[in-house]
C-alpha cells in the first residue's frame, strides 16, 4: 500500500502560565493507505494535537505534515480549509451533528459545501446510511436518535465525500458499551472491505484491540509504534 501520510520533526509548541510546553515533539511518522490504526497514551501525551495537526485543523509550530504528496502545513488557511473538505473525514467524540438537520440532511452537508449535484448527492448519502444501519431513520433529527446512531450519522458524513482517511477523536468515549461496539465493528469492516484509512486517538482497550498499529505516545514524543503481525 502507497503512504498517505507523512509527519517531518512534527512539533507544536504551547505557551501555558509563562512556561513552553511541547505537545507534539520531533513526530515523525509515515501511514499507508488501509491502516487501521489507534494513536494511544495517557491524558496529555499529545494524542488528539497530534490528530489536529494531521487533520490541518492546527498549524505546527515545526516540521511537516505531508498528505498525498501535497505539504499542508504551508497551505493558507483558506486553501487548508478547502483541502481538509475535499481529502479527509473527521469524526468526534461530541458527534458534531446540525441539530436543525436530518440525519440524511447531515450527511449530505459536506457533498453540499464541495458543490456537488443533487443527482449525485441523494443515492450517495441513502447509501451510506443504510450501510450504518440507518436506512429508516433518515428524516430524524439528531434529538431524536441515541448516541450510538448519532455517531453513525457521524461516520457516515466522514464517508460522504471519499476522503482519503478518516481521523477518529475518541469515537466511543459517549457511547455505551454496546453502542461502541457496533460501531466498531461497523469501522472495521468498512476498512477491510472497502479499503478506507482510518486513524484513532483512544483509550478505549475495545479500539485498541481492533488496531493493527499502535502508536504509543507520551510527553508529545513517540515511545512505541508496533503493527500486530496477526491481523
Amino acid at each position: 500500500m502507497a503512504t498517505i501520510i507523512e509527519t517531518r520533526n512534527l512539533c507544536r509548541t504551547f505557551i501555558d502560565s509563562a512556561q513552553e510546553v511541547k505537545a507534539v515533539n520531533e513526530v515523525s511518522l509515515l501511514i499507508d493507505e488501509a491502516e487501521f490504526t489507534a494513536i494511544v497514551g495517557p491524558s496529555g501525551s499529545g494524542k488528539t494535537t497530534l490528530l489536529n495537526l494531521i487533520g490541518g485543523l492546527d498549524s505546527p509550530t515545526s516540521g511537516n505534515v505531508i498528505i498525498d504528496g501535497q505539504d499542508i502545513s504551508s497551505l493558507s488557511e483558506s486553501k487548508k480549509t478547502e483541502f481538509r473538505l475535499r481529502n479527509i473525514g473527521f469524526i468526534f467524540q461530541a458527534y458534531n451533528l446540525i441539530p436543525v438537520l436530518t440525519a440524511k440532511e447531515n450527511v449530505a452537508f459536506v457533498m453540499d459545501l464541495q458543490g456537488r449535484k443533487k443527482s449525485e448527492t441523494e443515492p450517495r448519502v441513502r447509501e451510506l446510511l443504510e450501510a450504518v444501519g440507518l436506512g429508516d431513520r433518515m428524516d430524524s433529527r439528531p434529538a431524536k436518535l441515541s448516541g450510538g446512531q448519532q455517531q453513525r450519522v457521524a461516520v457516515a458524513r466522514a464517508l460522504a465525500a471519499k476522503p482519503k482517511f478518516i481521523l477518529a477523536d475518541e469515537p466511543t468515549a459517549n457511547l455505551d458499551g454496546k453502542s461502541a461496539q457496533n460501531l466498531l465493528d461497523m469501522m472495521e469492516n468498512l476498512n477491510e472491505q472497502e479499503k478506507i484509512t482510518f486513524i484513532f486517538s483512544t483509550h478505549d482497550p475495545r479500539i485498541i484491540a481492533k488496531a493493527r498499529r499502535i502508536i504509543t505516545l507520551e510527553d508529545g514524543r513517540v515511545v512505541s509504534d508496533e503493527t500486530k503481525l496477526n491481523k
